[in-house]
């Protein structure tokens, strides 16, 4: 057990192992007052930080990274005693976390710095540049589920762009966002740039309210809602990653078998507790039986429990009955076990449940489960499947698996991402960016757009020779209005059809 002390706290909070139920950790209930100081001072971390240039920061973080990846066994081991992912499992989200802070890093200046930009024919007389300038502090507020790819994903971005952070880690996973932040503090040890404070909701609606230049936030629907009225008291700017109900197409053409390896591990790896995690399955008539056979071979061998097992607990308990409610309530609409229902949950080990013949409007197809369950639909045709993977209000990702119809399909899914024979393919690439659209949020992470998002754009001219046209001044001429008449008509007065 480990006690975290970041300042004179009034009280604390246990973190249990949910697999075992042991105390693993007691970390400070951190409040208004101690929220502020942490942004206080990295308000004054950030001014270095930022006059640093990009290949002195570039320099740090790539020491950071380094930090993490020799500390991976002792970083993996915190990710599964604290949310109960096997240990496998971590160290894969840590390697996936460490690419795209090597992107960022590497792709900083080529994004982000200033450069030279063309002048109209009217404004010929000026130089003009742009650059994206970071916001100073940023707040970043993670999940539990992903605890390092996901909050790394803002952070990692939020600093290679020149802002410092203050993170709050889910209060399920605090002792992961100690355990990067005293990583960073070893490679960055002249000022706090990125700092930590834990706690619950309170202390994140505090982050939000401290005055920071933008919260990125992960989390689900419902409470993305509340940080953003609490943002908006002082119009702060948000990137708000918030959850799905994602789908896999499998077109009459598809390889079966690897559709179904791919619904497997997309439904039931981290034990369903993914916001892309695959939780619809729609298959063309001609394929489904097969596909059934193939899903069915694939994930019975799959099981929930600690350590060896394939997949570990539910990490929030409440979070055991929105999986039994949504089992129960497809079984009393009709729907069929095809593996696991009713029994699977034992305690917060759920094991795979696969559900056919469920009703469009039950639970289990229209809201986000968050576990082990997959709902598997067969369809006529796939207009049939389209139509039915369109009709929510979320629009993170989908996967389709077809060998000759696939960007075709794609390009008719509304989501932010869509991954062709492979699942969740476009969220590892580095280049890509990353969000969703709807109940799924706004903004992005990853890639270029995950840079510019903790950035605001500054323009910049500079008139470089006299204008031969004076045009914002009082001592503007008829001949230079007559000009300028003449020279509309010439450049936007001519139609074209």
């Amino acid at each position: 057990m480990t006690v975290h002390p970041f300042a004179p706290s009034p009280s604390t909070f246990e973190v249990h192992n949910p697999a075992t139920g042991e105390l693993v950790g007691v970390y400070p209930l951190h409040r208004g007052d101690e929220v502020d100081v942490a942004v206080y001072a990295a308000t004054e971390a950030a001014s270095w930080w930022d006059q640093l240039g990009f290949a002195q920061r570039a320099r740090r973080l790539d020491a950071w990274r380094g930090e993490i990846a020799r500390g991976r066994a002792a970083l993996a081991h915190v990710i599964h005693t604290e949310m109960g992912k096997p240990i496998s499992d971590a160290n894969l989200e840590i390697a996936m976390a460490l690419e795209h802070l090597t992107w960022a890093t590497r792709n900083a200046e080529k994004v982000l710095g200033r450069r030279q930009m063309g002048s109209s024919l009217l404004t010929l007389d000026h130089s003009a540049s742009l650059e994206y300038r970071p916001f100073g502090v940023v707040g970043v507020i993670g999940p539990w589920n992903y605890p390092v790819f996901t909050p790394l994903s803002s952070v990692s971005f939020a600093l290679a762009a020149g802002n410092a952070v203050v993170f709050k880690p889910s209060e399920y996973t605090p002792g992961v966002g100690v355990w990067l932040a005293e990583a960073f503090t070893r490679a960055v040890p002249e000022h706090p740039v990125l700092q930590v404070v834990t706690g619950d909701g309170a202390t994140g609606e505090a982050l939000c309210r401290s005055g920071v230049g933008k919260i990125g936030f992960t989390g689900s629907t419902a409470t993305a809602k509340k940080v953003m009225a609490a943002c908006a008291e002082n119009l702060t700017p948000v990137l708000m990653e918030c959850g799905g109900k994602d789908a896999l197409i499998v077109d009459a053409d598809a390889d079966v078998d690897a559709a179904a390896d791919a619904a497997v591990w997309g439904a039931l790896s981290n034990a369903g507790q993914t916001c892309l995690g695959i939780e619809r399955v729609y298959v063309h008539t001609r394929v489904y039986e097969q596909f059934l056979q193939a899903l069915l071979t694939a994930a019975r061998p799959v099981r929930a429990g600690d350590d060896e097992a394939e997949i570990g607990p539910i990490t929030m308990p409440k979070q055991v009955e929105v999986i039994r409610g949504h089992i129960s309530e497809a079984l009393a609409l009709g729907a069929r076990a095809l593996l696991g229902g009713r029994d699977s949950i034992e305690g917060q080990f759920v094991q795979p449940t696969i559900l056919t013949d469920v009703p469009d409007h039950a639970a289990a197809i229209t809201e986000e489960t968050f576990g082990p369950t997959l709902t598997l639909t067969r369809v006529r045709d796939i207009d049939e499947a389209i139509e039915k993977v369109n009709a929510t209000d979320y629009g993170l990702g989908a996967t389709v698996f077809s060998r000759h119809h696939g960007p075709a399909i794609a390009q008719r899914i509304r989501a932010g991402g869509v991954s062709i024979n492979a699942f969740v393919a476009h969220a590892l690439v580095p280049t890509l960016p990353l969000g969703g659209v709807g109940a799924s949020g706004f903004g992005r992470v990853h890639g270029a757009d995950g840079l510019k998002e903790f950035t605001y754009a500054k323009a910049v001219t500079r008139r470089r020779l006299p204008s031969p046209l004076a045009l914002t001044t009082f001592r503007r001429t008829e001949r230079v209005d007559a000009i300028v008449d003449t020279l509309i008509g010439i450049l936007h007065g001519r139609s074209r059809r």
